[in-house]
Parts: structure tokens; C-alpha cells; sequence
């Protein structure tokens, strides 16, 4: 008997990846989450797709959203501080917290600061997407399976559609990289990357 083909650890997602969709350029908006400084050596290795996947959306007359993740005083929300240590706060103003050297952040893009994994918590994003029209959403950036994770399962129970990024999100190790592209398949998002996305807006 043939032993039963198997995919590879890095394509384990596929077998849930059975939803296939373009993204509307008129009713679309790119997050582009928390590439600072602080996640320099996750962000670092996508920056070339995480980039061509924002020159595809200027391309596409599609807004991007970058976001900034900077901590709160710990008494405001003292699960991160409890989860992470305090040693592990990025704070606002240092060279830690601004966004990447080499990202394609353009001035007047507009940047959201939060406070927690959620981009959707107390900073007035989902009512700003919702004034423009936006009704789908592009998910990039780090870590995957924090962050990015967190803002494509909050924008899909408000109602947006969503789309994950493949190859534009990276986190600190393949197997929770390969997790969250599985829960996003099966449940939550369409599974993308730059080269689809510049099949699907621009072919």
C-alpha cells in the first residue's frame, strides 16, 4: 500500500484553505501591524512582500492603515503586564515603539496607536473604516499570531470580510506561523499573499 502523501510542515494550512475571493479595491483598506523596531527580527525577513503588498494597495487606490503598539501604564491593563513582564513594555517615544526603517509608510498614512493585541479596542478604527466605506480588510504585519490573529478575528465578528497574508505576517516561530494561518483558513479569513493579491487587484 502507497503511504498517504503528506504536506510539510510550512503547508500544513492547505487542506483548510478552501475559499478562494478577491479583494474589492472599493471597499478595502490594508492593516499593516505593529512593524516597529521592537519586532525588528520578525518584521525584518517579510519586509520585501510586507512592501510589495503596500505598493499593490497604492496601486489599487486602497487605504492603508499602519499601526503602532505602545504599552499603557500597567494599571490600565494589567493582563499584558502579567502575561509579558513589565521588562517587556514597548514604550511611546523611545526608538523601540516607532515604526520600521524601510517599511513603505507614507506621510499622511494614517497611524493607530493601541494599547493591546486588538487595533479595535478604544481607538475609533472600526468607525474610521466603516466613514470610508471600507467593508473588507487585508491583514499583514507581526506578530501572526498575536496581533494579526486578534485584529482579522475582531474585524470578522464586526462584520468586515477579511484577508490574511501569507507571506506579508510573520512571528517568532514557523508552527505558531503555520497555527494561525489554519485558524484564519478554517474559520475566520481568505488566505493571501503579494503575488495573488497582485493577481486579484491588478490582473
Amino acid at each position: 500500500m502507497a503511504a498517504k502523501s503528506v504536506d510539510p510542515p510550512s503547508l500544513s494550512y492547505t487542506q483548510y484553505n478552501i475559499r478562494t475571493r478577491k479583494p474589492d479595491p472599493k471597499s478595502c483598506a490594508l492593516l499593516v501591524i505593529d512593524v516597529q523596531n521592537h519586532f525588528a527580527s520578525m518584521a525584518g525577513p517579510i519586509l520585501p512582500a510586507l512592501n510589495a503588498t503596500i505598493r499593490l494597495c497604492r496601486r489599487a487606490s486602497i487605504p492603508v492603515f499602519f499601526t503602532r503598539h505602545c504599552d499603557a501604564d500597567p494599571a490600565d491593563y494589567p493582563m499584558l503586564a502579567e502575561w509579558w513582564g513589565l521588562d517587556s513594555r514597548i514604550v511611546d517615544g523611545t526608538a523601540e515603539a516607532e515604526l520600521m526603517p524601510g517599511l513603505d509608510h507614507a506621510a499622511g498614512d494614517p497611524v493607530v496607536r493601541k494599547y493591546t493585541y486588538s487595533a479595535f479596542r478604544g481607538t475609533g478604527l472600526e468607525e474610521r473604516l466603516a466613514g470610508m466605506g471600507v467593508r473588507e480588510v487585508i491583514v499583514t504585519g507581526v506578530m501572526t499570531n498575536l496581533c494579526c490573529e486578534t485584529n482579522a478575528r475582531e474585524a470578522f465578528v464586526r462584520g468586515f470580510r477579511v484577508f490574511f497574508s501569507t507571506d506579508a505576517t510573520a512571528t517568532s516561530s514557523e508552527d505558531l506561523h503555520v497555527a494561525t494561518l489554519k485558524n484564519m483558513a478554517y474559520g475566520f479569513a481568505y488566505l493571501v499573499d503579494s503575488e495573488s493579491l497582485e493577481k486579484g487587484l491588478l490582473g
